[in-house]
């Protein structure tokens, strides 16, 4: 897989110590402990020593077999305010880093004796429920991408968004398309058990509409005939495509099918780049052992003024303990 565009940062949840003078250039290797990063390296100047903080979540990742992590409202972060629009795929990083470093800085002390199987990092500062008195005045949707072969992720993904936001049911999801090997192409018969999850969410009331993303007329109009859930929407990429094509056009015009725009890449989460984040926030993680298995991205839109009032990221990742 490819790495996930992103911008690399300094190290958090690490600490410098000065050599003294009288010992610099030494060029004997110091005793390997648990205070002593991997990467420390003699004839330097500074060694790297790992935090409290750092120990315990490269403990506490060591024990779990599900990471969940959660940003909280991406419009409580003062910090990205300050920055210039981002790409989707740096957003992502950034969000991805972050959000590491903060639960990395404020672990509960009583988590280290729990060691749960499912281990939940969030910005807990920026977390925000829906007012069930406004409900009615927002939109909720979301856009998930299944990065792992499990389409019974879909539904987890779904009850965690609802639960994040304090909400029964989302307006909307629109599905990534599946991964598929480079030499096969996307067809009905991969989509078939996705859509299959999305309907059973849509007829227990979790979802109300369902839509598609980059889908062409003719796999657009087979999944249509197909389904019992229509879509009701497809996104295109006009990055890969300048103009909407005429025949997807008056496919979607005949079956009221809104076409919407976006500017995702094919892969926004590889598995290399959630390993390099976690591996740069947090020492010794065994960050190899971390594969994504899906990712939403939600945001709560005010209906009557069409402004976006809440955006966030949730993605969960698997451990692979055999490696």
């Amino acid at each position: 897989m490819r790495r996930t565009e992103g911008r690399a940062g300094d190290r958090a949840g690490e600490d410098e110590l000065r050599v003294p003078e009288e010992a610099r250039g030494r060029t004997s290797e110091p005793p390997q402990g648990e205070g002593l990063s991997a990467g420390t390296k003699t004839g330097h100047c500074e060694i790297s020593v790992m935090s409290p903080e750092s120990r315990a979540a490269r403990s506490l990742l060591h024990r779990a077999s599900l990471l969940t992590l959660q940003t909280g409202n991406l419009l409580n972060w003062g910090r990205l305010k300050k920055k210039c629009q981002l790409s989707p795929s740096e957003e992502l990083w950034d969000c991805i880093r972050t959000t590491l470093n903060e639960w990395n800085l404020k672990i509960n002390p009583e988590l280290l004796q729990e060691s749960p199987s499912i281990l939940e990092c969030s910005v807990v500062q920026a977390t925000e429920t829906i007012n069930p008195e406004e409900r009615e005045e927002m939109r909720v949707s979301a856009k998930l991408f299944i990065t792992g072969s499990e389409f019974s992720s879909i539904k987890d993904a779904v009850d965690l968004a609802c639960s994040t936001l304090g909400v029964t049911q989302l307006d909307s999801v629109i599905i990534a398309p599946p991964p598929v090997d480079d030499e096969v192409n996307l067809s009905l018969e991969h989509l078939q058990p996705y859509w299959e999850e999305l309907e059973h969410l849509v007829k227990n009331k979790k979802i109300v509409a369902i839509g598609t993303s980059d889908l062409d007329k003719t796999l657009l109009e087979q999944l249509y005939q197909w389904a019992q859930v229509k879509p009701n929407s497809n996104q295109v990429n006009l990055a890969s495509c300048c103009v909407m094509p005429p025949d997807l056009t008056e496919f979607a015009k005949q079956y009221d099918i809104q076409l919407l725009t976006h500017n995702d890449p094919k892969e926004l989460l590889s598995e290399s780049s959630l390993q390099e984040a976690i591996k740069e926030t947090i020492e010794g993680s065994r960050s190899n052992e971390w594969a994504p298995l899906w990712l939403l991205r939600y945001s709560v839109i005010v209906k009557s003024r069409g402004i976006i009032k809440s955006k966030g990221y949730i993605l969960q990742a698997k451990r692979n303990v055999s490696l």
